[in-house]
């Protein structure tokens, strides 16, 4: 089922409500944002709209953590990019705010306050469910269409996400639309052969991609690294060490060692675990074949060997899906292999990269350009790319099925 994008709908002189995923690393200290390629990805969105009244929805963390944050400081960086005033004002709904929106202009912006510190947006519920929430309802009032470009929320079924498009007409906006093409295209047309690099410590989610990618053979080969890559050697029965092993239990990652087992089992020629690794020693980095592992010693790093084995493998790849580090890359010790594979899967024809850490450090190795797509989502990209639909887009496809 198709859904709108902003060209479908008619937005000249109305009022659109616009949620946005602004959620970028701060310094709580002095309340200063640190990374704005969020920002800078919705800004043809924005642009897109510059003949309507926009009204910004977004959010900054959530309850509970050190940068759960009023959204001032977003409200002017997002004026300094878009080269024009952003209004902001630190209230979700309400007479000021049903009032200040009512007095909008063409062509201005207005941000409203963190949207989650309304407890509703907290919740995950059904669309059905989010319809009735007062903060669905009194959002829905305040705009004449709803579009979405949080592609880093697509994931999570609240009520701003799902309820929103059930009360109007709705649409995706640009970067929403590129995410979306990007990220099918791997299932669909991408050159082969197909790897997809999966790391860091989300193991759970990598399992689950793992699975789908492999049992629809729309990867040619799954390169494992990092966390990932412990839980699929303790699967194959190596000894990781005390350190290492004791941090696949702290993450309740144990379950998920027999999953492992089965991939192993069904795709043992199409599953590429490494068999050297890069280890701390006396705080000095030592490299051992994955049967020797120190019991003292925790892993922190692909060996030199397997860092040559799998970029050679990534050199030659048309596509690769890049999603998590290959070790501790902050230490510079133990970077090597998440900047090496990251330069390697650079050369590949399509190649996208799952977000978060990563993207962090290909723009730090001022690769960017060379990647297809860098995804703005980490948690939405993989649950994309575990064959779910995700609950935002599904939302504006029944949008537009009740709405046109």
């Amino acid at each position: 089922m198709p859904i709108n994008g902003i060209e479908d709908l008619a937005t000249e002189g109305r009022t659109v409500l616009v949620r946005l995923d602004l959620n970028s690393p701060i310094d709580p200290a002095s309340l200063t944002i640190l990374d704005d390629k969020r920002f800078r990805e919705i800004i043809p969105t924005l642009q897109a709209l510059e003949d309507s009244k926009v009204v910004i929805l977004t959010h900054q963390s959530r309850p509970g953590k050190r940068d759960f944050s009023t959204l001032s400081m977003h409200s002017e960086r997002l004026a300094t990019l878009l080269k024009k005033p952003v209004i902001y004002i630190d209230e979700i709904f309400g007479q000021s705010v049903r009032e200040k929106v009512r007095s909008l202009k063409v062509g201005e912006v207005l941000m409203l306050e963190n949207v989650r510190f309304n407890a509703e947006e907290n919740l995950i519920m059904k669309p059905e469910e989010a319809v009735n929430t007062h903060f669905v309802k009194n959002l829905a009032k305040m705009g004449d269409f709803f579009i979405n470009d949080a592609f880093g929320t697509a994931h999570r079924s609240q009520p701003s996400v799902v309820g929103l498009p059930m009360m109007m007409r709705s649409a995706a906006g640009l970067l929403m639309e590129k995410e979306v093409k990007n990220l099918s295209r791997v299932f669909t047309d991408a050159p082969r052969p197909v790897v997809m690099v999966l790391g860091g410590t989300k193991a759970d989610d990598s399992i689950a991609v793992a699975r789908n990618v492999l049992e629809n053979g729309i990867a040619d080969f799954v390169m494992v690294i990092g966390v990932v890559a412990n839980l699929f050697l303790l699967a194959a029965g190596i000894n990781l060490g005390k350190p290492s092993g004791q941090l696949i239990s702290q993450l309740g990652y144990e379950t998920l060692v027999l999953d492992a087992k089965d991939l192993l089992k069904d795709y043992s020629e199409k599953l590429l675990v490494p068999e050297f690794v890069a280890v701390r020693v006396d705080n000095k980095r030592e490299e051992y074949p994955v049967s020797g592992i120190p019991e003292d010693s925790p892993v922190l790093d692909l060996g030199t060997e397997s860092i040559t084995k799998f970029s050679g493998i990534l050199k030659k790849a048309g596509t690769v899906v890049f999603n998590g580090p290959a070790g501790v890359f902050e230490e510079p010790d133990f970077a090597l292999g998440t900047y090496e594979l990251l330069k390697a899967a650079s050369h590949s024809k399509f190649s996208v990269c799952g977000g978060g850490h990563t993207a962090a450090v290909i723009e730090k190795l001022g690769i960017e350009g060379n990647f297809t797509h860098m995804s703005t989502g980490g948690g939405a990209c993989i649950e994309f790319l575990t064959g779910k639909k995700l609950p935002a887009v599904e939302a504006l496809e029944r949008s537009k099925e009740l709405f046109g």
